[in-house]
């Protein structure tokens, strides 16, 4: 069975993202795929500063994550978007898990050979599509293969209903489908 890891890259408690990524959690489930869904604001760390990493080291909780990345297979992630890019605590997360703790670890441990599959819901009329495409380049750089399909989902605050899914049901099923797909290339390369 593979193990998913979802998230959302939004520290905010009613994060539209965090919504949109436990929907594509639940079709990763329904495809067989082990989910574990996390919330970023549970891995509190410093704005990464190699300064900082040598005098003290990675941080516990940035170590905790990287340790979930690299126990996992894939992510399902959900990025808001800050100024037509990702926010700035998916970057700093993705940066400290990128990071070496021994000379003997390989380069990015936590990423190489996994694969993603990226959404984004915003207030605006793109729906947070802007920035996937950063995230996009992003992941691709440092090993993650991320699958072609992705969501971005306009218009947030009208888009979800009250238990969590989406109004329109296609957009609900698109983001169904994107955990389904994600579990299933994962199952087709361990093969």
């Amino acid at each position: 069975m593979n193990k998913i890891l979802a998230f959302a890259g939004s520290g905010r408690k009613q994060s539209y993202n965090k919504k949109l990524a436990a929907i594509a959690a639940r079709g990763a489930e329904q495809a067989g795929a082990e989910v574990t869904i996390i919330d970023l604001a549970d891995y509190p760390a410093p704005i990464f500063n190699q300064d900082l990493e040598q005098e003290q080291g990675m941080p516990d909780k940035a170590r905790e994550f990287k340790n979930l990345l690299i126990a996992h297979d894939g992510f399902l992630i959900a990025s808001p978007e800050y100024n037509s890019a990702f926010s700035p605590l998916l970057k700093n997360m993705i940066d400290w898990a990128s990071r070496k703790e021994s000379v003997d670890e390989a380069p990015l441990l936590a990423y190489k050979g996994k694969y993603a599959a990226i959404m984004a819901t915003s207030p605006g009329a793109l729906g947070g599509l802007r920035g996937l495409v950063f995230l996009r380049l992003l992941l691709n750089n440092i090993g993650v293969t991320v699958l072609p399909d992705q969501q971005a989902i306009a218009k947030a605050a009208q888009a979800f209903a009250e238990d969590g899914s989406l109004v329109d049901k296609q957009q609900h099923q698109a983001v169904l489908d994107l955990g389904q797909k994600l579990a299933e290339t994962i199952d087709r390369q361990a093969r």
